[in-house]
């Protein structure tokens, strides 16, 4: 396996990581960003009232699109696995 291979996988893999954990990340920000606006109008500095509208948002997104991510999470793992006899029949040294 050269090295151009080795960095197409590492960029696969981290173009499905940041994939994945998109819709998670931008869910629970927006709900953050909204809540701390809110508490900033009203003046209601509670800690914990951020958590929960944060969890629930986060549920909801992964309800919603849990099946799309384990889909796509089958098609890279079976990819990578169907790389296997590749990367050992072509051992460089």
């Amino acid at each position: 396996m050269n090295p151009a291979e080795v960095m197409r996988i590492g960029q696969e893999a981290m173009r499905m990581a940041l994939l994945l954990s998109a819709p998670v990340l931008v869910a629970s920000i927006v709900v953050g960003t909204v809540v701390s606006l809110l508490q900033a109008v009203t003046q209601v500095h509670e800690q914990t009232l951020s958590f929960l509208p944060k969890l629930i948002a986060v549920i909801a997104v992964l309800a919603v699109g849990g099946g799309w991510m384990l889909e796509q999470t089958v098609a890279y793992a079976t990819r990578s696995f169907d790389r296997i006899p590749e990367a050992s029949g072509r051992v460089e040294r």
